[in-house]
């Protein structure tokens, strides 16, 4: 059953039957997500990157995480969420807006796709092809248990035993009830069992408001009869500081192979690298679709709060920082945009090439309001995230005080 088509009055019906037992390729699948055998490293899992005890976001500050055959090399993006992914709709077909799709630029048409991803990738699992991965598999405690389900004729194929291994994560990133816990406060609101604060209404209401933080336009949050995912699924240019962080956005520096050096044509700002997102360089499907570089997938923002790193460059280490870098970013670049040391003033939207700026999104809050005003105060700022902090799962009606509020939450509390 789908708890999230069901009116909020039935949710809580539906969830316990979440906890049924795992089948047998869901089991499978969790001993495969938690398993750092599988990598060339014997250091990396799936869980090493989206930890269980952290709603399976990043269990560090890192903006990007480390990964590969020695476990040395730098990610390239920030790691997004995969609670609630079994939720995300496939791809949109060719010559629509695009939507859906999973990675931070959708290349991944589904929950097997993305799984199969990491286990050869150079910043990742460090395998090199899939045969490497199957002779780890072969040698796993659990290989039985792979070929009661698959048969052992499956293992002859290497690509078809990573994409059965990605099947059966699949399977446990949809029957895992940890992936779908809906159980957050606002969950809690939604069929009578807790009460916003008067500063979390004032921050829903902001939230929800076009004239003020206008969330809403791409993290949809209005229903109070279905549970949300606040996300439209859709992707949008926003604009973000370069992540000076990231090696491979240092310019002058010599870049390992692996690293697509797509930027030596595209002009002003002139950087040998970018990460352009939907365009490329790693989804290479829509490459000639200008319209689109620059534009990530619009994420949920559930359990946001647990994160520490935002944006799919991890440049921002706050809530705050985020909605303060909305309400702020066309009225005062100078606070965002810094060349490579920190301190010098950059040009605006210095990670995305001049020529593709247009596709940058301009709705409010990001451009200021007459007179050079922000929309948001800083105490309304303050009131958004602490809404946003009632999107945290571990909320029991019968024991509020135990909520396990992230520090950031605390931090935003007005006394």
């Amino acid at each position: 059953m789908n708890c999230l088509r069901l009116p909020a009055a039935a949710l809580l019906a539906c969830l316990p039957l979440a906890a049924a037992a795992l089948s047998p390729l869901a089991n499978l699948g969790q001993k495969i997500f938690n398993d750092p055998m599988l990598s060339a490293s014997g250091r990396e899992s799936c869980a090493t990157c989206h930890a269980p005890g952290n709603a399976f976001l990043a269990p560090n500050t890192r903006p990007v995480q480390i990964g590969g055959a020695n476990m040395n090399l730098s990610g390239f993006r920030n790691v997004p969420a995969v609670t609630y992914a079994l939720f995300n709709p496939r791809q949109s077909p060719a010559g629509v807006p695009i939507r859906g799709g999973l990675q931070l630029d959708g290349r991944a048409m589904d929950l097997v796709a993305q799984a199969m991803m990491p286990f050869t990738s150079t910043v990742e699992m460090g395998n090199v092809t899939t045969t490497e991965v199957r002779q780890r598999l072969i040698l796993r405690p659990y290989l039985a248990a792979f070929q009661a389900i698959f048969g052992a004729t499956l293992l002859r194929d290497p690509d078809a035993t990573v994409r059965a291994m990605g099947q059966a994560i699949a399977a446990y990133e949809t029957e895992g009830p940890e992936f779908k816990r809906f159980n957050s406060k606002y969950d809690a609101t939604l069929i009578g069992r807790a009460k916003l604060t008067p500063q979390e209404q004032n921050g829903q209401a902001l939230f929800n408001s076009t004239t003020k933080g206008n969330c809403v336009m791409c993290h949809n949050g209005t229903g109070t009869t279905t549970a949300q995912m606040f996300t439209n699924y859709s992707y949008r240019a926003v604009g973000v500081p370069r992540n000076w962080k990231i090696p491979y956005n240092q310019d002058g520096v010599t870049q390992p192979s692996y690293v697509p050096a797509n930027g030596a044509n595209l002009g002003a700002p002139n950087h040998h690298y970018y990460d352009l997102g939907a365009c490329g360089p790693f989804r290479t499907d829509l490459a000639g679709q200008t319209a689109d570089c620059g534009m990530f997938k619009v994420p949920g923002l559930r359990n946001v709060a647990l994160k520490e790193a935002y944006e799919h460059n991890g440049v921002f280490t706050s809530l705050a920082q985020v909605v303060d870098f909305y309400n702020t970013r066309d009225l005062q670049p100078e606070r965002w945009y810094k060349k490579a040391d920190g301190i010098t003033p950059d040009i605006p939207y210095n990670d995305v090439p001049i020529i593709y700026q247009s596709n940058i999104e301009r709705h409010p809050p990001f451009q200021p309001l007459p007179g050079n005003k922000p929309h948001l105060s800083a105490s309304e700022i303050q009131d958004i995230v602490v809404f946003l902090c009632t999107l945290t799962d571990g909320y029991d009606p019968a024991n509020p005080a135990a909520y396990p509020y992230p520090a950031q939450c605390k931090a935003a509390l007005r006394p």
